[in-house]
């Protein structure tokens, strides 16, 4: 905290007020600066908005203080949830220092962590345009960039191919009478510019997104079509005329389809735009001016689908093994992605998770022949209605090859109009990726020539759904992972006593046993999959225990697992007084981990776990009662602290832990937020001999020349986009990515050092972890024998890499 206090300065003022004034700066000084000891930062607050409101000329010499005070206060307002009290006072500090970057970027933090980030992103600019080198507020502003502005926009307005089929079918209505247009979901305005372009009299367009509007705005400004195009700052759904356009268009023009086609709306947008802003339909064989009729562009879609085997879907969406270093998973206990969550999960998820299939690591295979899905005609208001309300489909598709089923790939071919089509297919170089649906409780995953795959198809909460993957053999068993007997029409497809001997294999558990269904992130399911990281934790710990009592320990922790089951049965036979004290072990990873119980298998120690969900604890302790462990061997650490800011206290005040177990690198590669500050703290609170894991990281990085990462963080000239000024402006939302490429980029992994021996690479095949890039703004061109200096800067958490040649 800085200790030297300022001295009111005398103005060129005399008399009675000018000295009243002083008094009362100084005094108000003195008063900040004693509350400011005492740590009574709201009062000292409050002293310091007085000073400066008597005496502005002070702001230079308070601002390092003032901004000490300001962030303390708000870490207070914060705990205590007084939302509108912290926002009230970063709105008090802009007024006094509007042009500091500090503020504005820490204003931002608190934004972002309430969920507002559309108005983070705000700050997070401003704080990067007033200091360009300041480096915490272009971490922060990439980061919140990378939520608001997706990846898939710049590799979207890169596609030549898909602007210039948009362009063309656009231009066609247009010239055909189409003169109205109102475009649904903007995005940077590029669909509402090519019809200006084609001669529209009338162009509107909503986005809902305040980022992306506000980014439209500035691209429509700067192709000079302001005038020509009406932008809002609202969804399709809230669009009234005439209070919003003057009445009723002639053509819809959108492409929010995401790779499972309805996930952005589009079903419930385009019957609202029929029933409220659209002209009516021309029907069949009647002739007239096209702008008397109603349209929408993409006219029509179909959706495919093939049945894969892919081991890396499998390992982000299936837990693969039964014994985790030693630790055994219980039958009772079923985890799944939230792609895999049922429609009756309290959360509307996607049922699906996206993927390049063209560049999935490992590639895939196809075991089925691709087959249609559905057909949606988007101009007939009708059939978007009974999308929602048809009942579930049933396909079956027969196995050409056999092999694992992972997943059933999803995509679509988009026909504009009569002439223009868009497809999303794998063997397509398009902007889109396709959906996969990952196959989950199944019996035997193992399907060969002649099976049929069965599956059921609908059109629910505006997502395309396939539920209840089943396999039907060829030798007339059913086989699947649950109880079928729900499914009446499933029963015609075998004989009774097929059935019987189908319902004779079915996995059942013990009546009284709990079960539990767990829903884990992608990352967290790959790294359940992952064995070395837990045997590299458990050796590393082991190790660690070891040396703070070799003399005992060694002789416990092979022995544990299997006494553990006779002691509990037998009950306590020693005194509490003869029972050593135990060891505590923190574990403070983000999301699921079962590190805790694995720390519990070696010896005397209590271990501590972090993680928050319900759903997260009831399953560990699952886990732990079948592995013998008493169920409070296992401690759920945030139980005992009052706010999350307090997760690394001492378990009790005079003890220290044994292990502390920090998550150093998020899984998208980059460097956990705050994890320098949670070290430092961390290095206070072990005993000695204690460690903390990983004990340090080495940063790797290489030069690339990758077009892919390129086209995928930034929108490349005016070409692509067929002429239109886009790229100035989105340009400034470049985010973090990796994908494998080609001296255009930077990724970046890490070596984690559990101790000096015992390594983690994040770049392994096995690795749960992302590799994250720093792209380049201008490529550099190197030749061969040619040195270039990278330039690394670390402060906090954060790493910026510049290069210079």
């Amino acid at each position: 905290m800085p200790n030297s206090r300022p001295r009111p300065r005398r103005g060129a003022r005399s008399g009675a007020g000018a000295v009243g004034r002083d008094r009362l700066v100084s005094r108000s000084l003195q008063s900040a600066e004693h509350c400011l000891s005492a740590q009574d930062f709201g009062t000292a607050y409050a002293h310091y908005l007085l000073v400066l409101s008597l005496a502005p000329e002070l702001k230079d010499d308070v601002k390092e203080t003032f901004q000490y005070t300001l962030f303390r206060w708000a870490e207070e307002l914060d705990a205590l949830n007084r939302t509108q009290d912290l926002l009230g006072c970063y709105e008090q500090a802009l007024e006094l220092f509007p042009d500091d970057e500090v503020i504005c970027n820490s204003m931002g933090e608190h934004l972002f962590r309430m969920g507002f980030r559309d108005e983070a992103a705000g700050y997070f600019h401003k704080a990067v345009k007033l200091n360009p080198d300041f480096n915490d507020a272009k971490e922060n502003f990439y980061r919140v960039a990378n939520w608001l502005v997706e990846r898939w926009h710049f590799i979207m307005l890169n596609d030549t191919k898909r602007n210039t089929i948009y362009n063309a079918a656009i231009q066609d209505a247009v010239c055909l009478g189409s003169k109205s247009v109102l475009d649904i979901g903007a995005g940077t305005g590029i669909l509402s510019m090519f019809a200006k372009k084609a001669g529209a009299h009338s162009v509107y367009a909503c986005e809902l997104s305040k980022t992306m509007y506000e980014l439209a705005c500035d691209v429509v400004a700067a192709n000079k079509m302001e005038a020509g195009i009406k932008l809002l700052h609202m969804k399709s759904l809230d669009i009234e005329i005439p209070k919003h356009i003057p009445e009723r268009v002639s053509l819809v023009v959108t492409e929010t389809v995401d790779a499972g086609l309805f996930g952005e709306g589009i079903v419930e947008s385009l019957i609202h735009a029929w029933e409220h802003l659209l002209l009516q339909p021309k029907t069949r064989g009647e002739n007239g001016n096209c702008e008397k009729y109603g349209k929408v562009i993409p006219a029509s879609a179909v959706l495919y689908g093939m049945a894969v085997e892919c081991a890396e879907i499998r390992r982000h969406h299936r837990v693969c093994t039964k014994d985790v270093a030693g630790i055994c998973l219980p039958t009772n206990v079923k985890f799944q992605s939230p792609a895999c969550s049922s429609v009756d999960t309290e959360e509307t998820v996607e049922p699906y998770t996206t993927e390049k299939m063209s560049r999935v690591p490992g590639g895939y295979l196809a075991l089925t022949e691709c087959f249609e899905i559905m057909t949606v005609d988007f101009n007939n208001l009708q059939e978007l209605k009974s999308l929602a309300t048809k009942k579930c489909g049933k396909i079956g598709i027969p196995v050409i090859k056999e092999g694992i089923l992972d997943a059933i790939v999803v995509w679509f071919v988009l026909q504009l109009d009569d002439e223009h089509s868009l497809s999303t297919s794998p063997s397509e170089e398009t902007c889109w990726e396709q959906a996969v649906y990952p196959v989950h409780d199944l019996a035997d995953y193992w399907i060969k020539s002649g099976d049929q795959v069965m599956m059921e198809v609908s059109c629910q909460d505006c997502y395309l759904r396939i539920q209840n993957i089943s396999v039907f053999s060829s030798e007339h068993e059913m086989d699947v992972g649950k109880d079928f007997s729900k499914d009446k029409d499933l029963f015609s497809l075998g004989s009774e006593a097929e059935l019987c001997s189908a319902l004779a294999n079915l996995q059942t558990s013990k009546p009284d046993a709990m079960e539990q269904t767990c829903i884990l992130e992608s990352t967290e399911i790959a790294l359940l999959n992952n064995s070395l990281y837990h045997e590299s934790f458990k050796m590393a710990m082991r190790k660690v225990l070891s040396s703070l009592t070799p003399e005992k320990l060694c002789q416990a922790m092979d022995t544990h697992c299997q006494n553990n089951e006779m002691s509990c049965g037998s009950g306590q036979s020693n005194s509490e007084e003869s029972i050593p004290e135990p060891f505590y072990v923190l574990d403070v990873s983000e999301g699921f981990s079962i590190l805790p119980i694995i720390a519990g298998t070696l010896g005397q120690v209590k271990p501590y776990s972090s993680v928050e969900k319900d759903q997260h604890r009831i399953t560990l302790d699952l886990i732990s009662e079948a592995n013998h462990f008493p169920k409070e061997t296992l401690e759920f650490w945030l139980r005992h602290v009052e706010d999350e800011s307090a997760v690394l206290q001492r378990p009790k005040s005079d003890k220290l832990w044994s292990i502390i177990i920090l998550d150093v690198i998020e899984p998208s590669g980059l460097i956990q937020q705050e994890i320098m500050e949670k070290a430092a703290i961390s290095r206070c609170l072990l005993q000695s001999g204690g460690k903390i894991f990983p004990q340090y990281v080495l940063m790797f990085g290489l030069l690339v020349e990758s077009q892919t990462l390129v086209e995928e963080s930034a929108v490349q000239g005016t070409e692509r986009t067929l002429g239109l000024n886009i790229a100035p402006f989105i340009n400034q939302f470049q985010v973090h990515i990796c994908k494998s490429g080609q001296v255009t980029a930077i990724p970046f992994w890490y070596h984690m050092y559990l101790d000096d021996e015992i390594r983690l690479d994040t770049s392994s095949e096995a690795s749960h972890w992302k590799q994250a890039a720093v792209v380049l703004d201008n490529p550099i061109q190197v030749e061969m024998g040619e040195e270039l200096v990278l330039s690394v800067q670390h402060h906090k958490s954060n790493v910026s890499i510049t290069v210079k040649q």
